[in-house]
C-alpha cells in the first residue's frame, strides 16, 4: 500500500487506472490476438479465477457460509468448487484465451516439476528473465517484482513498472509509483463491521445509480476473523470463557448477524466465528499459505489487512501489511494499490539471546532501534546468522511489532524455519514440498547451508542477539523502552517529570501517599505505581509458546514457594487462539496460572485494544478518589494514554513472564535485582531470580508441550463454529434491509445524493479551528475503540433510544452505526487540545462564541452555521492502529483540512480517501512558531480545477488576522487527486464501475 515518510511527500493508495473491465480490456491492446498453447491455458485459468473467485467459497452447499476450508491442510485446493459456476465463465474463456496468448513475459512462464512425475504448476519465473540484477534484490521486492510479472497486462500494470521494480537500486530513491495487486484481504470485526456497511451502502448505491449491485463483490479471498469483541467482564473463575462469550453474543447479536450476512450475501468472503482465536495468529497458524496454486498457477501469497498488525505474518515470509478499511475495500473489489516503491532497510542478527531473555525483550529493543534509524514508510528485511537462532514465533513477534517501529513491513525470507513450523501447524507435507519448490525455483528461499549472494539495502543495522536484555516499554508509548534494571528509577522519574510521554508531575509530597480500601471486607491498599491490571494478552505474543510457557513456569515456581497475586488486581489470560489452551493443559502449568487468577478469560484481543471491563467499584474509587497513578502491565503491543483503560495512566508493555512476575510484585516501583517480591511460606524473602525459569526450562516445556495434532484438532473445529454462532439466523437477501432503530448497524450517509458526475476539487474559505493539537495525536484519541464514558454525546445518543448503560459496549463494537461513530470522534477523554489552555478532555471551544462544548456538539453548531472546520496538529499525527474511523468520523464532523508537521503514512491516505484535505507545515515550522493560537479563521488556496493540482504542491494558507505561510498539500499521487476531485476512495470506485 501507500508508503510514504512522514514528512516527505510521498505516498501511495489505489492505482489511477479504472477498475478491472473484461470488456475494456479486450477492446484495447489484447484486441487482435488469436493464437494459444499450453502453457497460456494455465494462465487462463489465472486469469479467470482472478476474476471468479468470488464464487469460490460460497458455492459449496455442504460447506457453511463462513468456512471456505474444504481441506484445513491445504486452503489451496479450492477449485472444484467454481466447476459448475456461471456460465459467464464460459463468454470470457475465449477472450481470456486471446489475453493470455500475448502476456508480456509469457516466455518466462516455466513448469515447476513435482518429484515423482507430473508438476505443480506453472510459474512466472524471475531466473528466466536473465537479469543481474534481480540476483541484488532484497527478497521482499522480489515478491513486488513478481507479483508485476504476472498481473502484467499493459493495461492495469505496465512493463514500464517491472522495469521499476528490476532498477529498484536506483529507482526507490526518487520515489516511484508501481501498482501492486495483493492475493487477498484480511479483516478483524471491528474494521470489518464498516467494511462489510460500506459494501451493502455501496450496492445501495449502485442501483438507486441504476447499475448491476453484483459488480460490489469481492473478487481476491477475504478472510475476516471476529477476535476484538470479547471484553474481560468474568476474570479468575474456570466459567470465564464461556461467561465472557455469552455476554458478548448479547452485545454483538445483531453486528454477527450482520457479518454472518455478509459471509453469504457477498462471494469469495470467510468469517471466521467469535472463539476462535486473534485475527493475525489465526492468519500466521492457518489462513497463512505462503504459496497459491490457482489453476496450475504458482505465485507468492501476499496479504493486505484492516490491522496494523498484519505485519505479523511477515514472520512466515508472506508480505502484509496494514492498510485503512477504504482501501482494503477498493482492493477487494479489483482496484491495483498503487504504492511508492520503498526502501528497505537490511536488518542484520547476529548471536544469541542471552539465558533468560525473551522474544518480548528482543521486540522491544527492535522497535527502540528502528525508531531511532527512521523506517516510516520502509520495508524492513532481516538477515544474518542469528537467524537460525530465532524460533518462526520469536520472528512473528518482531514482524507483528513493525507499526510500532514505524515499518511497512518487518520481512523474514522463507527458510528452513519456516518450513519447520508449516509442518508443525499442520500444513500437509505435499503443500509443504510445493512451496519450498516453488520457492527455490523462484529465488525466493533462504538457504544458510549455502553461500549467500549478497544483496543491496538501501540503509543497513545490525543487532548481536546476546546484547538484548531484559525490560519493558512505557509509561505511554511502546518504543520508550526500559530496561529493567532501570526500572524503578525511571518510575520515579516519570512520577518527578512534568506530564508528558514521560512524566506525571506528582508532588515530591505526594509520591508517597497510601489510599487504604476495603476489598470486599478484606483490607487493601493502592500507590503510584500499583498494578491493577495484569493481562497476559495480544497477537504479539500469545502466539509465542516460549513466553507463554514461561509464563506458566513463572506461576509455578512461585505457587512452589508460596507467593500469590492480590485478589484486587484484575488479573486475565486470552490466548490468540485454542493450540495455546491445549499445550498449557498438556504442560500442567495451566493449573499454576490459575492459582495466580490467570484464567483464560477468553480468545481475543481483550486487553490490548481497551477490552479491560470495569475494574472493581472499590478499587476505581480508590483510584480516583486519591488521584493514584495506577499501573497495568500487558503483554501487548500499544500502551498510549488511555487505550488499555480509562484508570490506568501508566501501561507498560512486557513478556508474559513478566507480567506475572509484576502482578506477583504488585507494583512497578521495584528493582527486580535488589528487592524482594515477596515473602514465601517459609518466611523467607523471595526474590526475581527465584522464580525466573532458564532458556533450557522453557526449550524443554515447549518440545515435550508443543505437538502438530493440537494446530490440527484445532482448526479443523474451527470450521464448524460454535452453538451460538450456528444459531443465528440470517436472511438470504443480497440488498441489507436497514433497520433505521439500530444502534449498532446503519446506513451511512457517504452516498447520500451522489450522481455521476464527481463533485470537483475545492479549497477552504474562513474555516474555524475545531482542535489545536500537539505532537503523537493518535488514532486512539482522535476514534477512541474503549468504553463509552457515561457523559458523553454517544452516551446521551444511546440513552435517548433506551439503551441502558450496562448495554453501551464500546465504541469499536458501534463502528457500524455512523451516528454513534460520529459522536464517539474525538471523544478521548485524555485528549490535550490547545484551545482547552491545559485542561484534558474530549472537548473544545466553539470560537465564535467561546463556550466550551464537547467537540461533537461544538462541530455540529459549526455545521448548522455553513462553517467548515480545520484541525492543526504536530508530528506524527494519526499514529497507531490503521482505523478508518478516524478519517470517517472528521469527515462526518465537517473538518475539511488537516494542517500537520507529518503524518502517520495509514493515517494520511485514509484522510484523503474520504476527501479531507492532508498538508504539512513547512520544515520548522508548526502553529506555535507561526503564532497560530487556533482562535482564527483559515482560507486554503486550493485551486479548483483537479488538472491545475499537483501532488505534493505548495499552497497559501491565510488566516482572517493577517497571517500567511506555506504548506505541502499531502496528495501524493495522481490517483489521490482523482479521490479528491470524486469527493473520495469509494465515490470514485463506485463511479468507475457504472462507467465500465
Amino acid at each position: 500500500m501507500y508508503i510514504t515518510a512522514s514528512s516527505s511527500p510521498s505516498s501511495s493508495l489505489l492505482r489511477a487506472a479504472s477498475a478491472y473491465s473484461p470488456t475494456r480490456f479486450f477492446r484495447s491492446s489484447f484486441r487482435n490476438l488469436t493464437s494459444t498453447n499450453q502453457a497460456s491455458l494455465s494462465v487462463i485459468n489465472h486469469h479467470r479465477r482472478s476474476l471468479t473467485s468470488a464464487a469460490v467459497r460460497s458455492f459449496h452447499c455442504s460447506v457453511p457460509r463462513w468456512s471456505h476450508r474444504l481441506d484445513w491442510r491445504s486452503p489451496l485446493n479450492l477449485r472444484s468448487e467454481i466447476r459448475a459456476f456461471n456460465p459467464i465463465i464460459e463468454q470470457l474463456q475465449r477472450k481470456f484465451a486471446t489475453m493470455a496468448a500475448e502476456h508480456p513475459f509469457k516466455a518466462v512462464l516455466t513448469s515447476l516439476p513435482r518429484p515423482g512425475g507430473g508438476e505443480f504448476g506453472k510459474f512466472y519465473s524471475l531466473p528466466a528473465l536473465n537479469d543481474p540484477r534481480i540476483d541484488k534484490l532484497p527478497y521482499s521486492i522480489r515478491i513486488l517484482l513478481e507479483s508485476a510479472i504476472r498481473n502484467c497486462d499493459n493495461f492495469q500494470v505496465k512493463k514500464e513498472d517491472v522495469e521499476k521494480i528490476i532498477d529498484w537500486e536506483n529507482t526507490a530513491p526518487k520515489q516511484v509509483e508501481i501498482p501492486f495487486k495483493p492475493a487477498r484481504v484480511l479483516l478483524q470485526d471491528f474494521t470489518g463491521v464498516p467494511a462489510v456497511v460500506d459494501l451493502a451502502c455501496m450496492r445501495d448505491a449502485m442501483h438507486k445509480l441504476g447499475s448491476d449491485t453484483s459488480k460490489i463483490n469481492p473478487l481476491v479471498p477475504v478472510d475476516l476473523v471476529i477476535d476484538h469483541s470479547v471484553q474481560v467482564d468474568v476474570t479468575r473463575s474456570e466459567n470465564a470463557v464461556q461467561a465472557n462469550m455469552e455476554l458478548e453474543f448479547q452485545r454483538n447479536k445483531e453486528r454477527f448477524s450482520f457479518l454472518k450476512w455478509g459471509s453469504s450475501a457477498f462471494r469469495n468472503m470467510l468469517v471466521v466465528p467469535p472463539g476462535s482465536g486473534i485475527v493475525h495468529q489465526v492468519n500466521l497458524e492457518y489462513l497463512g499459505r505462503l504459496v497459491f496454486n490457482t489453476d496450475g498457477i504458482l505465485y507468492p501469497d501476499s496479504v493486505v489487512g484492516t490491522d496494523s498488525h498484519t505485519t505479523m505474518i511477515d514472520g512466515l515470509g508472506v508480505a502484509g501489511w496494514g492498510v485503512g478499511g477504504i482501501e482494503a475495500e477498493a482492493a477487494m473489489l479489483g482496484q491495483p494499490m498503487s504504492m511508492v516503491l520503498p526502501g528497505v532497510v537490511g536488518f542484520q542478527l547476529s548471536g544469541k539471546l542471552r539465558n533468560g531473555v525473551t522474544a518480548t525483550d528482543l521486540v522491544l529493543t527492535v522497535t527502540q532501534m528502528l525508531r531511532k534509524h527512521g523506517v516510516v514508510g520502509k520495508f524492513v528485511e532481516f538477515y544474518g546468522d542469528g537467524m537460525g537462532e530465532l524460533s518462526l514465533a520469536d520472528r512473528a513477534t518482531i514482524a507483528n511489532m513493525s507499526p510500532e517501529y514505524g515499518a511497512t513491513m518487518g520481512f523474514f525470507p522463507v527458510d528452513h524455519v519456516t518450513l519447520q513450523y508449516l509442518k508443525l501447524t499442520g500444513r500437509s507435507d505435499e503443500t509443504v514440498a510445493m512451496i519450498e519448490s516453488y520457492l527455490r525455483a523462484n529465488n525466493m528461499f533462504v538457504d544458510y547451508d549455502e553461500p549467500q549472494q549478497k544483496r543491496v539495502y538501501s540503509s543497513y543495522l545490525e543487532l548481536n542477539l546476546a546484547e538484548v536484555e531484559p525490560c519493558i516499554s512505557g509509561p505511554k508509548r511502546p518504543h520508550d523502552r526500559v530496561p529493567l534494571r532501570e526500572m524503578k528509577a525511571d518510575w520515579n522519574s516519570c512520577l518527578n517529570n512534568k506530564v508528558g510521554f514521560k512524566g506525571f508531575a506528582v508532588p515530591k509530597e505526594a509520591q508517597g501517599k497510601v489510599a487504604k480500601f476495603s476489598f470486599h471486607g478484606q483490607p487493601a491498599e493502592l500507590k503510584h505505581g500499583s498494578v491493577v491490571i495484569a493481562a497476559i494478552t495480544s497477537c504479539t505474543n500469545t502466539s509465542n509458546p516460549s513466553v507463554m510457557l514461561g509464563a506458566g513456569l513463572v506461576a509455578k515456581k512461585a505457587c512452589e514457594l508460596g507467593l500469590q497475586v492480590k485478589p484486587w488486581i484484575k488479573t486475565s489470560l486470552a490466548p490468540g487462539s485454542g493450540v495455546v489452551t491445549k499445550y498449557l493443559l498438556q504442560s500442567g502449568l495451566q493449573e499454576y496460572l490459575n492459582k495466580q487468577g490467570f484464567h483464560i478469560v477468553g480468545y481475543g484481543c481483550t486487553t490490548c485494544i481497551g477490552n479491560s471491563g470495569d475494574l472493581d467499584e472499590s478499587v476505581a474509587s480508590a483510584i480516583s478518589e486519591n488521584d493514584i497513578i495506577a499501573a497495568a502491565v500487558l503483554s501487548g503491543n500499544r500502551n498510549f494514554e488511555g487505550r488499555v483503560h480509562a484508570l490506568t495512566r501508566a501501561n507498560y508493555l512486557a513478556s508474559p513472564p513478566l507480567v506475572v512476575a509484576y502482578a506477583l510484585a504488585g507494583t512497578v516501583d521495584i528493582d527486580f535485582d535488589k528487592e524482594p517480591i515477596g515473602t514465601g511460606k517459609d518466611g523467607k524473602s523471595v526474590y526475581f531470580n527465584d522464580i525466573w525459569p532458564s532458556t533450557e526450562e522453557v526449550a524443554e516445556a515447549v518440545q515435550s508441550s508443543v505437538l502438530p495434532n493440537m494446530f490440527k484438532s484445532t482448526y479443523e473445529a474451527i470450521t464448524k463454529g460454535n452453538p451460538m454462532w450456528n444459531q443465528l439466523s440470517v436472511p438470504s437477501s443480497t440488498m441489507y434491509s436497514w433497520d433505521p432503530k439500530s444502534t449498532y448497524i446503519h446506513e451511512p450517509p457517504y452516498f447520500k445524493n451522489m450522481t455521476m458526475e464527481p463533485p470537483g476539487a475545492h479549497g477552504v474559505k474562513d474555516a474555524y479551528c475545531l482542535l489545536n493539537f500537539g505532537d503523537s495525536i493518535t488514532t486512539d484519541h482522535i476514534s477512541p475503540a474503549g468504553s463509552i464514558h457515561k457523559d458523553s454525546p454517544a452516551a446521551k445518543f444511546l440513552l435517548d433510544r433506551g439503551v441502558e448503560r450496562k448495554d453501551f459496549n464500546s465504541y469499536g463494537s458501534r463502528r457500524g452505526n455512523d451516528e454513534v461513530m460520529a459522536r464517539g470522534t474525538f471523544a478521548n477523554i485524555r485528549l490535550v487540545n490547545k484551545l482547552l489552555n491545559g485542561e484534558v478532555g474530549p472537548k473544545t471551544i466553539h470560537v465564535p462564541t467561546g463556550e466550551k462544548l464537547y467537540v461533537f456538539d461544538a462541530a455540529m453548531r459549526y455545521k448548522d452555521a455553513g462553517h467548515d472546520t480545520i484541525v492543526l496538529a504536530g508530528a506524527e499525527y494519526g499514529s497507531g492502529s490503521s482505523r478508518d474511523w478516524a478519517a470517517k468520523g472528521p469527515m462526518l464532523l465537517g473538518v475539511k483540512a488537516v494542517i500537520a508537521k507529518s503524518f502517520e503514512r495509514i493515517h494520511r491516505s485514509n484522510l484523503v480517501g474520504m476527501g479531507i484535505i492532508p498538508l504539512c507545515f513547512k520544515s520548522g515550522e508548526d502553529a506555535d512558531t507561526l503564532g497560530l493560537t487556533g482562535h482564527e479563521r483559515y482560507t486554503i488556496d486550493l485551486p479548483r480545477k483537479i488538472d491545475e493540482i499537483r501532488p505534493g504542491q505548495d499552497v497559501t494558507v491565510t488566516t482572517d488576522n493577517g497571517k500567511s505561510f506555506t504548506c505541502t498539500v499531502r496528495f501524493d499521487t495522481e490517483v489521490e487527486l482523482a479521490y479528491f476531485n470524486n469527493g473520495g476512495i469509494l465515490p470514485y470506485v463506485i463511479r468507475n464501475l457504472i462507467r465500465q
